[in-house]
């Protein structure tokens, strides 16, 4: 009996840290995740949406209220901060800040640069193949920084709540890093099930995103890094070309799409938009692997922000 519970211990012991506590059982931070991403919109839309009726007219609704409805993520970043005041969390602003060697300038850059280029090829692709037809809006210099910073605080409080609570949870109390990897792509996934449009495809290529973005948190020492690509990504296609982001389109964007010239192809989806196409999923295993190869070869590891 000895002997059975001995090995029973090491089986364990091979898949978790030392560090590793009931609580890091991967259906409690799961559920809390999704419990602080309610309660953070709750906080979000307190603070934003009563400034936001204050100022909304018929001039400047529909960038207004699309303004607003990013902006209330910021209620997502305030959860997490109180959250991470108390002691036991703390080690969560680590992997937001400078403890994380890759959380710079520098990364910030690439990943911005990484967000507009796959998802801009996305979409080259898709007008070269005539699945769509954009046409110029208008520009309006202020406004389009406006909802860039809203977009950001967005993109950015998603990944602090699936790269940086969740994966870091995950990764304090299982020994791979492809257990926290998944998981908090799984995650991401899900929270995109209600989305307009949504299909088995579009989660596939949300959960591949999820992979790409936490392997460069792993390899890249960086959650500024896919912060900076979520937002590049997602402003590229709904602000600068128009298009669904995630099944959701605005009605504030540079360009136009002529939504009655739109086709399903390889290239495009006319429900979800290019995020639900086979190009988009392989651009991203590509991008993925190419952090993955980098990051082998380079010899990169991770900072452990629980030590």
């Amino acid at each position: 009996m000895e002997k059975k519970e001995n090995k029973l211990i090491s089986f364990i012991k091979s898949y978790h840290t030392d560090n590793f506590k009931l609580n890091d059982f991967i259906l409690i931070p799961f559920i809390l995740a999704y419990f602080l991403i309610v309660l953070g919109n709750t906080v979000g839309n307190l603070i934003i949406n009563y400034p936001a009726s204050m100022i909304i007219n018929d001039t400047n609704y529909d960038y207004v209220a699309f303004l607003s409805m990013y902006a209330s993520f910021i209620g997502i970043w305030i959860v997490i901060f109180l959250w991470c005041l108390i002691p036991s969390n703390r080690p969560i602003f680590g992997a937001v800040w400078k403890k994380c060697k890759g959380n710079t300038l520098k990364h910030l850059g690439i990943g911005l640069l990484i967000g507009f280029v796959t998802n801009g090829f996305c979409i080259l692709l898709a007008v070269l193949h005539k699945d769509i037809y954009l046409y110029f809006s208008g520009a309006n210099f202020f406004a389009l920084l406006g909802i860039f910073i809203a977009v950001f605080i967005q993109s950015s409080a998603e990944e602090l709540i699936c790269r940086g609570f969740l994966y870091q949870r995950i990764r304090r109390g299982y020994r791979h890093p492809a257990v926290a990897i998944i998981v908090n792509a799984l995650f991401f996934g899900i929270l995109h099930l209600g989305n307009p449009g949504v299909s088995t495809l579009a989660i596939v290529s949300i959960v591949v995103v999820g992979i790409c973005y936490s392997v460069m948190v792993y390899y890249c020492d960086s959650l500024w890094m896919p912060m900076a690509a979520h937002a590049a990504w997602n402003y590229t296609q709904s602000i600068v070309f128009g298009l669904p982001n995630s099944g959701l389109v605005s009605k504030f964007s540079l360009f136009k799409l002529d939504a009655s010239t739109a086709t399903d192809s390889f290239f495009y989806n006319v429900g979800f938009g290019v995020e639900e196409t086979i190009v988009a999923v392989s651009i991203n295993v590509i991008c993925a692997i190419l952090v993955v190869v980098w990051g082998v070869k380079n010899k990169k590891k991770p900072t452990n922000i629980w030590e």
